[in-house]
């Protein structure tokens, strides 16, 4: 059994498609189908179905899958490991974060760039469950994500921010001119909000239902830029997290109001998975992690 075909297998079953993965392996699509026919030559089974077009991973596919990940992240930390030896951590590292926490990818960032010049940083965004994926199939180096509502499980964290909310309006709207928003103000307004896929949207519905409330958004989407847009035109109000008032500061349209909060707030923080060894890239981020904590 080789490496490449463990590749192969597993770029298919994430790309889901035969042309796509034959691209990201930097091979044609007919030595790609070779490689997997052989792959299911030798363990005995058929791994993927497929008619011209793939179909979806058949019973044993599904099993093998999170194997040959492992067997694949194992092998990058352990050459990332050896490298680490005789130089700096050097490559790509891999960071998901929610939404939510996409404003703190920057201040990360920059800190671990500077600590590690050998590195390059790929930034995606992703849900928490996604994050929690990502990071046991070694598809991503750390995460950051809420840490105290629906965590993921086996990690190692540090929590670098306490989210509060905020209600953003027009600063020439109606609500422009409120120093603070009750909850049942807000609720009352016309909102715009994540859909209920994202978890910043999760614990919102839980905070509005521990108080006897309920929201129905006007408008929900999957991004932050787009609910600041639907802001910006007027029409509606949104409630988004404290951490991106700094981005948007400065533009004479937006007004952000505190929400009477008397709850605790929600920890934001770096996770990597738990692993024995611990990797180069996933202790490197663990150091910068804890200094930016303790700043």
């Amino acid at each position: 059994m080789h490496l490449r075909q463990l590749r192969y297998f597993v770029a298919i079953a994430r790309l889901r498609h035969f042309a796509n993965a034959a691209a990201e392996c930097g091979v044609s699509q007919p030595t790609l189908s070779a490689g997997l026919s052989a792959l299911e030559q030798e363990v005995g089974h058929r791994l993927v179905e497929r008619d011209r077009r793939f179909v979806g991973l058949t019973a044993q596919g599904e099993a093998m899958l999170p194997w040959a990940e492992q067997i694949l992240g194992a092998v990058a930390s352990m050459t990332s490991s050896v490298a680490a030896r005789s130089a700096q951590v050097t490559g790509e590292f891999s960071l998901a974060a929610i939404p939510a926490a996409l404003p703190l990818a920057g201040v990360f960032g920059e800190a671990l760039l500077e600590r590690h010049p050998g590195l390059t940083l790929s930034v995606r965004s992703a849900t928490s469950r996604e994050i929690e994926r990502a990071l046991n199939a070694f598809e991503c180096d750390a995460g950051l994500t809420y840490l105290d509502h629906e965590p993921p499980g086996n990690v190692l964290s540090v929590a670098l921010h306490a989210e509060r909310y905020l209600f953003v309006t027009r600063a020439d709207g109606e609500s422009g001119a409120l120093a603070e928003v009750g909850w049942e103000e807000a609720a009352r307004q016309p909102l715009c909000l994540l859909h209920q896929g994202m978890q910043f949207r999760r614990i919102l519905d839980a905070r509005m239902r521990a108080r006897g409330l309920a929201i129905t958004p006007r408008v929900v989407a999957d991004s932050y830029v787009t609910l600041f847009d639907l802001v910006r035109s007027g029409g509606f109000c949104t409630i988004v997290p404290d951490t991106y008032a700094s981005l948007l500061a400065g533009l004479n349209w937006a007004k952000f109001v505190p929400l009477d909060e008397s709850d605790e707030p929600r920890r934001i923080g770096l996770v990597v998975v738990n692993r024995v060894p611990l990797s180069p890239m996933a202790a490197a981020a663990l150091s910068v992690g804890r200094s930016l904590a303790q700043v």
